[in-house]
Order: structure tokens, then sequence, then C-alpha cells
């Protein structure tokens, strides 16, 4: 019952490969230094680029991305096919036409119960002016509406 952004996180594997998943589990930790942080599941098959990484971009969705949002949840396809973005920090993947992207460090890991908390330390953050937010809440996805 709590209604939340709705985010990418990428990454780049030392490989070279891309990775990306969605994730409502984000927010803001400090102004002083700039954190942030988010959380991701320790049976995920991406951990391991996560967990070593130096750096990964937290995309903030537009209400207008909600197919990418679904494509991004989906399992056993190249999230990546077709979607167009830009190198970021330490090569994680900036999206084209998200809300805000913050573009972080690696600065520290929390294991909290049977996920890791991301804490990162924010080197970049950019926005689209205007852009209206992707919500989600209760199992559906929603836009901002004015009050």
């Amino acid at each position: 019952m709590f209604a939340t952004g709705v985010t990418i996180v990428t990454a780049r594997a030392p490989d070279g490969s891309l990775v990306g998943l969605t994730a409502n589990s984000f927010n803001s930790v400090s102004l002083n230094p700039q954190l942030v942080l988010w959380s991701l599941g320790q049976k995920a098959g991406s951990m391991p680029v996560f967990s070593r990484g130096s750096h990964y971009a937290i995309n903030i969705l537009a209400a207008d991305q909600k197919a990418l949002a679904q494509r991004f949840a989906t399992r056993d396809i190249d999230r990546f096919a077709g979607v167009a973005w830009q190198e970021g920090a330490g090569g994680a993947p900036v999206l084209d036409g998200v809300a805000a992207v913050f573009e972080c460090a690696n600065r520290s890991q929390y294991e909290e119960g049977d996920h890791v908390i991301f804490v990162g330390e924010v080197e970049a953050c950019s926005w689209r002016e205007g852009a209206q937010p992707l919500i989600f809440h209760g199992g559906r996805y929603y836009t901002e509406l004015p009050l």
C-alpha cells in the first residue's frame, strides 16, 4: 500500500555485457555526501555484477516508460535489445528518455534478510524537465495526477 517510483538499475559487467533490472526499492540517504540506496535479492542472477562492480546507474522512469519497466522485469530475454542508451559513469548504461538518472559509485553494501542494500555515491545526476514519473502501487502502474 505504498506508492513508489519505478527505476531501472543498470551496470556493465567486467566482460562488457550489460545488466539491468526494474526496481522500486530506491531512496535518498544523504545530501552531503550525496548518497542513494536500492536493494537487490541475494539470489538475483545479476548480483555478482552489482556487488563487484565499481558503478551503476539508477534510471528513474517516466510515465511513458511502462513497457520498459516490464521489459527489464522479464527473465531470459536480452533486456537491452533495441533500447537506446548512452554510456555513463563507469560504463553504466544511462537509458534514453528517463525522467532522471543518478550515476553512482558503488560505495557500500549491507546484507539484510534475503536482500543486499546498495548505497551509491552520486557522481552525476540529470533530469528531463517536465517529465512525469511512472508510479507503482498495488501491483499496477500509474502516472502522477495533480491534486
